[in-house]
């Protein structure tokens, strides 16, 4: 599912106009990137769906695939979400 097809479900099924749809679901988005970006709180939970976090990555050696050299790859903040229980239910079938 893309963001225009969930878009045009919120539209269908509340019997709005894709354009307020699109406020809609933009405005939940935009919302959800400023709490993970926040440097606070960083979380964003939703009940029977799952979390969004922000994990702390440290400091690493990688490779440049091309060359094969050793590169440092600094340290940085890399948004994390882990399933909720009732969407792992929902995925495996039961």
């Amino acid at each position: 599912m893309t963001k225009s097809d969930l878009i045009q479900r919120v539209a269908s099924s509340i019997n709005l106009t894709r354009r307020d749809a699109e406020v809609i679901v933009n405005t939940i988005l935009e919302c959800m990137i400023e709490a993970l970006a926040s440097a606070t709180d960083g979380k964003v939970e939703l009940r029977g769906f799952g979390s969004f976090r922000v994990r702390q990555r440290g400091p690493r050696l990688g490779r440049n695939p091309q060359t094969g050299d050793r590169v440092q790859v600094p340290a940085k903040r890399a948004p994390f979400f882990r399933p909720g229980k009732q969407l792992k239910e929902m995925i495996a079938g039961r």
